[in-house]
């Protein structure tokens, strides 16, 4: 049977033994993550009890899950007041003042709780890395003293002293430090310390014995083995290299760092080196899946290599598999879609995307580039409907919105409906009414028509005030001009357009080409015709058929 205290016995409670039972409610409330439950309780309490420590201490902590830092301070500073023999409400006080910047007071703390606990090892580092962010090397070699003298020589001590040693300029003694206490305690992570060293010095060879060493201690020690194929490489032993590498990648542990050198070696290597290598790098990277086939780090390093070799069915294996061995990973979805419209594979993008979307409803990135695939598919329908899901899952974000509007307007040109397209093109100016990409389309559309020139001229002129060298948009702007009878003002839009990219669209030099004629330039117009109908592939069906009528006319 459930047991409670009467209310004879409640009234007999000490304050004192109430105040402890609250704060263990709150205690309790704190670790379940309760902070503003936890923090009225211990309020109560500090109203009841000013001297109560413990409330203090918490109190500091539910400020601090709220970014209050100022009362987390005050927090702090009544409970190490009350009971200043606590060691971690001093502590956690001095972390308060790093967090907010303030080294000497932070500094001054651990040096007063050393006097206090002299034999808390911990402080004397945090005493160590403070000196040396205020780049106080000497004090902070001092302290490395007193540890050495409490607790003795370490190995993690010899390499504080090595690298402070470092910061001090005095890069001799750095290397002598280490060199007697690999001497005397010699260790795989020294002799790799000692042979990185080395290796800035560019003492090869003396590095390259360092890293033996340490192989010598032990076989399959990571660090020493991928130290050693550096070296291999940077002096062109390219057997060695390839040799070394392989052991590395087949070490039991540290798939991130093999993941890592891997993808610079694929990203920041001469192209000439992968092509001479391809067949050996292929091996290596075989070899690190044989040890981490499930690992995603590597599985999209391999699918990247084989991305960058041209190899488009093994890079896509690749990224498939990470997929299906993390379905719950964001970045291995977006990998393998983002790949799939980079390869042009329409109808993969299309089922993928909506997969991933599916696994991710947040993210409609997702479905817009499924919709790439159904565009070039040329299932507008579905086009249109990623678009309206777009709407009703963000119809805030005004980004998305902007984007589902303009590619509504785009589709439905295609499917030739003009009306619905410009009430596309409007809903996303009134979300941005600078657009340009829409303010081109919709105006070219509109002047296709030969519909609302006035308005099309409008909508032109910004984007070409806002991308001046931008030969779609000059195009667009001349065309206009041509039309409203224009085709002196429209040439020198024309000409710019051919400096910026125009030459290598039929569109634009038949455009140019028109307005030549209009401006009874024929030669010219006949040359950029010519040029058109090389670049011609099915844009303009009545091309030939035109050009051949004005020929005609130019002879009369």
């Amino acid at each position: 049977m459930f047991s409670s205290v009467n209310a004879l016995d409640a009234q007999n409670i000490r304050p004192e033994a109430k105040n402890e039972n609250l704060v263990l409610t709150a205690v309790q409330k704190y670790n379940g993550r309760d902070f503003s439950g936890a923090e009225a309780i211990l309020k109560q309490v500090v109203a009841d009890d000013p001297q109560n420590d413990a409330a203090w201490y918490y109190l500091s902590l539910c400020a601090v899950s709220r970014q209050d830092l100022e009362t987390a301070e005050e927090c702090l500073r009544a409970a190490s007041e009350i009971d200043p023999s606590n060691y971690w409400y001093r502590y956690r006080l001095a972390g308060l003042y790093a967090m907010t910047s303030r080294p000497e007071l932070t500094v001054d703390m651990y040096e007063k709780l050393l006097e206090d606990f002299p034999k808390k090892s911990g402080l004397y580092f945090d005493l160590v890395e403070m000196y040396a962010t205020q780049k106080e090397f000497d004090k902070a070699l001092d302290t490395i003293k007193e540890i050495e003298t409490m607790f003795g020589t370490t190995e993690s001590i010899a390499i504080y002293r090595f690298n402070l040693l470092r910061m001090l300029g005095r890069q001799e003694d750095a290397y002598k430090s280490l060199e007697e206490y690999n001497a005397k305690y010699s260790s795989p992570y020294v002799l790799v310390t000692l042979a990185d060293y080395e290796m800035s010095m560019y003492n090869d060879s003396t590095a390259l014995s360092y890293y033996n060493e340490a192989l010598d201690l032990a076989s399959d020690y990571a660090p020493a083995l991928l130290g050693k194929a550096e070296t291999f490489r940077i002096t062109r032993q390219y057997d060695d290299y390839f040799s070394t590498l392989g052991e590395y990648v087949q070490c039991p542990d540290s798939p991130a760092s093999k993941s890592d050198y891997l993808m610079a070696v694929v990203q920041r290597s001469d192209p000439k080196f992968i092509s001479s290598f391809m067949p050996r790098l292929d091996t290596v990277m075989n070899k690190a899946l044989e040890v981490h086939p499930k690992d995603s780090s590597l599985l999209q390093t391999a699918a990247v290599y084989y991305y960058s070799t041209d190899r488009m069915d093994l890079s896509k294996k690749h990224f498939k598999e990470n997929l299906e061995a993390w379905p719950e990973s964001f970045s291995a979805a977006a990998s393998y879609v983002e790949f799939l419209m980079y390869a042009e594979e329409w109808e993969e993008l299309s089922r993928a995307g909506r997969e991933a979307f599916k696994a991710f409803p947040q993210e409609t990135a997702f479905l817009e580039m499924a919709s790439v695939g159904d565009y070039n598919l040329e299932e507008y329908g579905k086009v249109l409907d990623v678009c309206e899901t777009v709407l009703e899952v963000a119809p805030n974000d005004s980004s998305k919105t902007l984007r589902a509007w303009s590619t509504m307007g785009d589709i439905y040109h295609s499917l030739g409906d003009s009306k619905k397209s410009f009430k596309a093109y409007d809903k996303a100016l009134k979300i941005n009414p600078d657009y340009v990409y829409v303010l081109n389309n919709y105006a070219y559309y509109l002047s296709m028509e030969g519909k609302k020139l006035k308005k099309a001229y409008k909508m032109s002129k910004k984007t070409v005030e806002a991308e001046p060298d931008n030969a779609t948009y000059l195009d667009t702007f001349g065309w206009i001009l041509y039309l409203q009878g224009k085709p002196l003002e429209a040439k020198p839009f024309f000409k710019h357009a051919m400096l910026y990219g125009g030459k290598d669209s039929a569109v634009i030099m038949d455009h140019y080409a028109e307005v030549l004629y209009a401006l009874k330039e024929y030669d010219l117009a006949l040359v950029y015709w010519n040029l058109a109908l090389q670049k011609n592939n099915g844009d303009i069906p009545d091309l030939e058929t035109r050009i051949k009528e004005r020929k005609q006319s130019i002879k009369k």
